[in-house]
């Protein structure tokens, strides 16, 4: 069966692949990574390409080969834009 669809309805059929990676990154000493945030890394990863229907292979696919170091730079990123990162609260606090 070729089913095919939109990357975030695989959510559930790949936890597997998504707890494997958060393992790897654990092992290398990531220990507070969480699938979902892998999962996050993956959604924003596939916002680049042209695909709009995913088959479960190439979702699978896409997250075993997520480096540890695209995805630290991917976290970094989302620290550093955050709307949070730095409030005026924050800066007022100091």
């Amino acid at each position: 069966m070729h089913e095919e669809m939109k990357l975030a309805e695989w959510r559930p059929q790949v936890g597997p692949a998504l707890k494997s990676k958060m393992e790897e990154l654990h092992f290398m000493g990531y220990e507070s990574v969480t699938e979902d945030e892998i999962w996050k890394c993956i959604l924003s990863r596939a916002k680049k390409q042209k695909e709009e229907e995913w088959r479960i292979h190439q979702v699978i696919n896409t997250i075993m080969r997520l480096s540890t170091n695209d995805f630290m730079n991917w976290l970094t990123i989302q620290a550093v834009t955050d709307d949070q990162w730095y409030s005026f609260d924050t800066l007022e606090g100091n």
